[in-house]
């Protein structure tokens, strides 16, 4: 029923172009986005035709005999338009196990897309996984994210560090130093975490060059010191903040809280969804509490990103 072709780059227009139609990709899954690690990934990404229609697209790469819901993305699953049909999507994973094991597959690591980033509802990839694929819950991080339409007035610890960061006169602007953040970032996750930044500064720098309306940098400043700063992802619906971090001193003065509010409730407030990103422990997936009650201070709440697996 379906034809399943392993994607190359003389089909990156159709890609690009089934994405920007779909129900619920987002910019992190056009070709000049996933292309810039290619280096690190086997690229096993697949592309899906009904009576020679492009029906749906899935990232992924392949690591051993395991196929991965694309390991270089945040999220990711099965990329749908409005044409996608529950019975078909069956189908089309009955389909898949048989292709995969054809080409010498045993496994199936499957991340999903979360409801926020869905412009219309999208979940028939969940239902067919469990009906087709006996798929098992793998991983479950835990997210955080306000709906703007259901805000949550922000907590009085989080309401006075922005009139502390008021008063000490910070400023928040749109910029391209990204160098100058990504200094404040590294030696705040080094001091902290002992660890660095997913992506290094050549890398945020070229996908921002690239997606310029996507990926954006605010920084908050005392005259010209650089106290704090924030890499968001926008997409249609939701706002991301891929990257925060602060000085000791921003820290002091309220300078993420300065950014969060210029972001959340002035420049993009027309945007349903603002999400925080994930607050588990690397190692361990367990909880890291404080950052969690960090971000439901300024009024979010949970959300999952889930991670299924299953044997073929």
């Amino acid at each position: 029923m379906f034809e399943i072709i392993r994607y190359t780059p003389e089909r990156k227009s159709a890609w690009n172009e089934f994405v920007a139609r779909s129900k619920n990709g987002t910019f992190l899954f056009l070709r000049d986005y996933m292309d810039y690690h290619a280096d690190r990934f086997d690229d096993y990404s697949l592309m899906f035709y009904l009576d020679g229609r492009l029906y749906g697209l899935l990232p992924a790469n392949r690591k051993g005999d395991v196929l991965q819901s694309h390991a270089g993305l945040t999220y990711g699953g099965l990329v749908m338009d409005a044409k996608t049909t529950a019975a078909a999507t069956v189908t089309l994973f009955a389909e898949l196990n048989d292709y995969l094991r054809s080409q010498g597959f045993r496994q199936v690591l499957y991340k999903c897309i979360p409801w926020i980033y869905h412009q219309m509802a999208a979940e028939e990839d969940l239902y067919a996984i469990c009906r087709t694929c006996d798929a098992r819950l793998q991983e479950r991080d835990l997210g955080t994210c306000i709906i703007q339409r259901s805000a949550i007035r922000w907590e009085r610890v989080r309401r006075r560090a922005l009139k502390r960061a008021q008063e000490a006169g910070l400023t928040v602007e749109r910029s391209t130093d990204y160098a100058g953040f990504w200094q404040v970032l590294n030696d705040n996750l080094r001091m902290k975490y002992d660890s660095k930044p997913v992506h290094t500064l050549d890398e945020i720098s070229l996908l921002a060059s690239r997606f310029p309306d996507n990926i954006v940098l605010y920084l908050a400043k005392q005259g010209d010191e650089i106290l704090a700063g924030m890499v968001i992802y926008v997409s249609a619906q939701v706002v991301r903040a891929q990257y925060s971090s602060a000085t000791p001193l921003g820290k002091q003065l309220g300078a993420i809280d300065i950014l969060y509010d210029r972001i959340i409730c002035h420049d993009y407030a027309h945007l349903p969804y603002f999400e925080f990103g994930t607050s588990a422990e690397p190692t361990s997936n367990a909880i890291l509490e404080p950052l969690v009650f960090q971000k439901e201070g300024f009024g979010g709440r949970g959300i999952v990103f889930d991670r299924y697996e299953w044997n073929l």
